[in-house]
């Protein structure tokens, strides 16, 4: 009898720990899901400022100019 309850008591703990090892890998992989999809998004977000810093820079730049231009040919019609 003795030999029966100790087969039956590793099953039991054989089971347990595969299980348990399951829900830890399913654990693990999602917070490396999580990670991965928090770490494209600041990514993503990074570039996106960058564009809109260029583009606003370039934009600022163009009226700088125009504006110059307008002082430059105002200035030389005057003569």
């Amino acid at each position: 009898m003795e030999e029966d309850e100790s087969t039956a008591n590793i099953s039991q703990f054989s089971l347990s720990t595969t299980l348990l090892a399951a829900m830890a890998d399913g654990y693990a992989s999602e917070v490396s899901s999580r990670r991965n999809a928090m770490d494209n998004a600041s990514k993503n977000a990074g570039d996106m400022i960058s564009k809109f810093t260029i583009l606003y820079n370039r934009t600022r730049q163009a009226v700088i100019t125009n504006e110059l231009v307008d002082i430059i040919t105002g200035a030389s019609s005057l003569d």
